[in-house]
């Protein structure tokens, strides 16, 4: 049985308390704060102490504290009397099924699974990778390992075998968990194929891999090592929650690298659990009870925030869809779902309501549902260019809320404050800074700089809650990638300026990472695809504008001499072998031939330049560039496939 705190009043103290005087507390006072956002939240074992900073740069929250994460998203509601309320509304219209799952059907099928996995041997502090769709199994496994205190690594199913088996390397699983396939609007996608793949290409080998059957698409099983779903429960007793430290991890969740081997942030048990019930309330106005939408996919960090966890925690009710913005079937799904589910609060990247607006730009679709259960709209997963912010808001008469996190805080550093305080809508501003983030600009020398003005975006140690503490088994590179760069600070690893009110305005990466439709994909690791190919003698990757996406990956590759492979069939041959080794999430299908690269006399690409000479903005050379002509090159390169002074897009 979980102790449960005495209500501090938390909740009722800040909803009269305004945005300053909150944030205020928060950075000034950061033990005292969390310290009553930890009373949101069920322990088995109270904590010695709110922050650790013995091992600074290192921190800890909340050491010495036990508890369960899936008892608090799960099992405590049951307990309270919220067991008939839905905990899960499943909507696919791929598939042309819907179903509901209330808070007691969720605990017996996660607490059976748990069994499963048990019996699979399976234990706390083992890991396991899940590899599935938008189907309520993947959040049964995600809590069933939590309630486990196993570590479980959701990788997203549009990935290809190579970069399974790269995870596979990495976290070392017991077993994985899969489905069979993945479901398009117009096409299956089979993943056992992929699996089995990744399973040969793997050094590591899981003892066991758990299989959902889906009608629409069954894979081959593998015996002795392949179980189906319901053969992995069956006779199973159903498991109680594992109590586990605050400090141990809940998950892995692999972000790329520039090196070739992703970066596995991990996420903590206790800060987690408190900084997401915290923020359902705070930053998105919910209740409980209420319904939550998050059009993401599990497979992000979005997925596992706002779709698993903490919706779950706060004792809302989560929306997990199977489908897109448009074509399942038309450009009114998002408020079909609205209206049937009577959604409150929706999160969803703004590329999807750029392909709303592209195919139904007067919103018609709109005016055949009912939407007035609905509160506010959030957007985030790239910067929201203000036309689209500006449509949303204009057909939706409801506040659309552009904020700003990364996969390695797991939730929002920067934001609108529904339950606090609500700031006037700014478009190109991701917020104000989220109470627990003391955020700061700075330049190359760690200097402040003034309002206004562009900089790196730093956040001062210790990070809030929830955010990452380190990289899995990799402490060194976790303080190389993001703690480096200004002793005292954590490197965001974007630049923008906060005004004179303190706005946020995110402007964009420092490095050549990039987003497409709001995925975070390195052109480092593109580029090392390409210059794979035996017909590339160097290539260059970068992100130019598109219209819907947010941004496209761009290749620019030099053919080796003596290479007579003609252009056209060279260009098919590289789009594949990224969507192969990449996978098809990376959108990669622009391919410029060029005869080289430009450069500065140091061997530098000037990657920055060939960027605004794509999307048609105004650069000055560096002084350090070893040839100008070659830039007149690119220009004509680019314009050739439709960029620079063609037509984009």
């Amino acid at each position: 049985m979980a102790i449960t705190p005495p209500d501090g009043g938390q909740a009722q103290q800040e909803r009269v308390m305004g945005y300053a005087e909150v944030y205020n507390r928060s950075v000034n006072d950061p033990e005292g704060f969390w310290g009553e956002a930890a009373e949101g939240i069920d322990w088995y074992k109270p904590y010695d102490k709110v922050l650790d900073d013995s091992k600074a740069p290192f921190y800890h929250w909340f050491a010495g504290g036990e508890l369960n994460t899936c008892y608090n998203a799960v099992d405590r509601h049951v307990e309270s009397g919220r067991g008939k309320q839905a905990a899960i509304i499943y909507d696919s219209p791929v598939t042309q099924n819907k179903q509901t799952i209330t808070y007691a059907q969720l605990q017996q099928q996660v607490s059976l699974f748990a069994g499963g996995l048990a019996r699979l041997g399976v234990e706390k502090g083992d890991r396991v990778i899940i590899y599935m769709p938008m189907i309520p199994e993947a959040l049964v496994a995600m809590l069933a390992c939590a309630r486990l205190g196993a570590i479980h690594s959701v990788v997203f199913g549009g990935f290809s075998s190579n970069e399974l088996a790269t995870r596979i390397n990495d976290a070392k699983p017991k077993a994985l968990v899969a489905a069979s396939c993945g479901i398009e609007p117009n096409r299956v996608v089979p993943y056992k194929p992929l699996l089995d793949k990744a399973f040969e290409m793997a050094e590591h080998k899981p003892d066991h891999c758990v299989v959902l059957q889906r009608p629409q698409g069954p894979g081959e099983m593998t015996a002795g090592r392949d179980l189906e779903w319901n053969e992995s429960i069956d006779g199973v007793e159903p498991h109680p929650c594992v109590p586990v430290k605050a400090t141990d991890p809940l998950y892995i969740l692999y972000t790329s690298g520039t090196t070739g081997k992703p970066k596995g942030v991990v996420r903590d048990n206790g800060g987690h659990a408190v900084a997401l019930n915290w923020s359902m309330k705070n930053i998105y106005g919910m209740e409980p009870g209420e319904v939550f939408w998050a059009a993401s996919d599990v497979g992000w960090v979005v997925g596992h925030s706002y779709i698993v966890y903490a919706p779950l925690l706060y004792g809302c009710t989560t929306v997990v869809y199977e489908g897109k913005p448009v074509g399942t079937p038309d450009p009114g799904a998002f408020w079909r779902v609205i209206q049937e589910h009577e959604v409150s609060v929706m999160f969803t990247a703004p590329t999807a309501f750029r392909a709303i607006k592209k195919e139904d730009s007067k919103a018609e679709h709109l005016k055949r549902y009912d939407m007035s259960k609905f509160r506010a709209l959030f957007l985030a997963g790239e910067r929201c260019d203000p036309d689209t912010l500006g449509w949303a808001q204009e057909i939706l008469e409801r506040p659309v809320i552009d904020h700003w996190w990364q996969t390695e805080t797991g939730w929002p550093i920067a934001a609108n404050f529904l339950g606090i305080e609500q700031f006037p809508i700014r478009p190109g501003t991701a917020g104000k800074p989220v109470p627990g983030y003391n955020v700061q600009i700075l330049d190359d020398h760690g200097a402040p700089i003034p309002a206004g003005q562009m900089g790196r975006i730093m956040i001062k140690l210790p990070l809030p809650p929830a955010c990452l503490p380190t990289l899995w088994q990799n402490d060194q590179r976790f303080q190389e990638a993001y703690l480096s760069a200004q002793p005292g600070y954590y490197l965001t690893g974007d630049s923008g300026y906060l005004d004179e009110e303190g706005f946020l305005y995110v402007m964009g990466r420092i490095d050549d990472t990039i987003n497409v439709a709001g995925h975070r994909l390195s052109t480092g690791a593109m580029e090392e695809v390409l210059a794979s190919h035996p017909a590339v003698a160097e290539c260059a990757v970068i992100g130019v504008q598109d219209t819907l996406k947010g941004s496209l990956p761009m290749g620019l590759v030099v053919i080796k001499s003596g290479v007579e492979q003609d252009e056209e069939s060279l260009r098919k041959e590289l789009v594949a072998q990224v969507r192969d080794q990449i996978g098809p999430v990376a959108a990669f299908k622009l391919v410029a031939v060029v005869k080289r690269l430009p450069k500065t006399r140091s061997g530098k690409i000037l990657r920055a330049i060939m960027r605004k000479i794509a999307d048609n903005e105004p650069f000055q050379p560096p002084a350090t560039i070893d040839d100008p002509a070659i830039l007149d090159e690119i220009r004509e390169n680019l314009t050739g496939i439709g960029y620079a002074e063609g037509k984009k897009g």
